[in-house]
């Protein structure tokens, strides 16, 4: 019997959700660099840098969705290096893009694949990340304070509740 489980629904809806919080952090890098052509490219290449380290590790479009980015070496928030390695897959075809026509034929060339890689590997491996998070070592997870309250627990589980040994 084939049975459907909330587990992989959950992760189906997680994955939309971190492609729509991707989508409204690049709607803000297009408006920018569209609107205020060629400094405007400088402006979202700052902003991609800098996106999922600011706001304790919440770029404008996690911070929509409810998502946070931590690092998987020891949980803390995104770094600024982190966050410029993963998003160097975005961050590379917007310097190209600086050169007008040929340098947007380039940003068009390498972007479409960069894309691709990272949706592939993103709903392709088993945790759910994407290129730029193998890259950088991070993972992005709700920001539903869980983690927060598991860190300021006084007691530990298997730690003794007072009772005299």
């Amino acid at each position: 019997m084939d049975r459907k489980y909330l587990l992989k629904s959950a992760i189906k809806v997680a994955r939309f959700s971190r492609i729509l919080a991707k989508a409204i952090d690049l709607f803000i890098v297009l408006v920018l660099s569209l609107f205020l052509y060629p400094i405007g490219i400088l402006f979202s290449i700052v902003y991609l840098t800098f996106a999922d380290a600011i706001q304790n590790g919440q770029s404008v479009g996690k911070k929509f969705i409810g998502f946070r980015v931590i690092s998987l070496v020891d949980g803390t928030p995104c770094s600024l290096k982190q966050s410029f390695v993963r998003n160097l897959p975005f961050i590379i075809p917007l310097i190209f893009a600086i050169i007008p026509v040929l340098g947007w034929f380039m940003a068009v060339i390498i972007g479409i694949p960069m894309v691709g890689i990272e949706l592939y590997l993103l709903y392709k491996l088993d945790s759910g990340h994407r290129l730029g998070d193998v890259m950088a070592d991070t993972t992005v997870m709700a920001n539903d304070d869980t983690m927060l309250a598991i860190k300021k627990r006084q007691a530990n589980w298997f730690e003794d509740q007072g009772t005299p040994t």
